[in-house]
């Protein structure tokens, strides 16, 4: 227990990411912990999927006057868990994400996602930049952050991906993003970050997978592009769904329009999906995403 409580920062707060079996009396109980320890619910969301049975709950409290340390909270759950058979992930405001961002020669969505770390609108932080090119290696060097080349061919991506975890492990990077790095990530980076590796594709996806979907939605004539943001899993473009959205376009509209219009399409999604990823409204369940708003 903590003989001072009010020393810690009011600002601080503690999120709550619970999916279980559906059943009476969740909702109660999580919240009868939170209010034993004098904690101030400030925010919670809730969602139930009767097709699998399941519950999903968001809930943010803060540490201003809780009783309980934050090393403390995590086993002292570890109880009610086994009783519900929840699955839980604590995360603390004060305790910033660390991203690192990795990219091949299209610079939109680096420099969209390093301007609005610069103004304070994206809360993390950015440890260092990887890129399988060094063409991007000016944009790191404007903002002050670390770049980190590895040139990958068939040959090398072994040796090369593996001397990345390392990399990340010692920088002690806990999310990943995809900012248009043009490599298919192998199966032991996606097991070093599991739901961690956010990428953008430039598509509606399952729409028009593979390298050159605007060249393929110009040649189906399409009146609708559309850019997804999604977790890496092994099997490619088909992982967790975090954010998409969609623009409307024209028979007059040429593929060079297409790609200019889905860049903006693209650096929104990205940073709208990585928002929340690093807020902790992302819960993932069965290759399905559960997005609380």
């Amino acid at each position: 227990m903590r003989e001072f409580p009010h020393l810690m920062a009011a600002a601080d707060t503690a999120t709550l990411l619970i999916h279980c079996p559906d059943r009476p009396g969740l909702v109660h109980d999580v919240t009868g912990f939170i209010f034993a320890h004098r904690g101030n619910i400030i925010d919670l969301q809730q969602h139930i999927d009767p097709t699998l049975d399941a519950f999903f709950m968001r809930l943010e409290w803060s540490l201003e006057n809780f009783t309980l340390e934050k090393e403390e909270i995590a086993p002292r759950l570890q109880p009610l868990a086994r009783r519900h058979d929840m699955q839980l992930r604590l995360h603390f405001a004060s305790q910033k994400k660390r991203v690192a961002l990795f990219v091949t020669k299209e610079s939109h969505c680096l420099y969209d996602l390093l301007a609005r770390h610069e103004s304070g609108d994206l809360p993390v932080e950015i440890p260092l930049i990887v890129g399988n090119h060094d063409t991007l290696r000016s944009a790191a060097d404007r903002f002050g952050i670390p770049f980190y080349h590895f040139p990958i061919t068939k040959e090398n991506k072994q040796e090369q991906e593996a001397a990345q975890i390392e990399l990340l492990k010692k920088e002690r990077v806990d999310t990943v993003v995809l900012a248009r790095y043009m490599q298919i990530i192998s199966p032991a980076m996606i097991a070093a970050f599991p739901n961690q590796i956010l990428n953008i594709h430039h598509s509606f996806l399952p729409a028009f997978v593979g390298a050159k979907p605007y060249h393929q939605a110009h040649a189906r004539g399409v009146k609708i592009i559309g850019a997804t943001s999604h977790y890496v899993t092994a099997d490619l473009d088909e992982g967790p769904i975090v954010h998409q959205d969609v623009m409307r376009v024209s028979h007059e509209d040429s593929v060079q329009d297409l790609v200019r219009l889905g860049r903006d399409l693209e650096k929104n999604v990205l940073a709208k999906a990585l928002w929340w990823h690093v807020r902790d409204q992302v819960l993932v369940y069965q290759n399905k995403t559960v997005v609380f708003e």
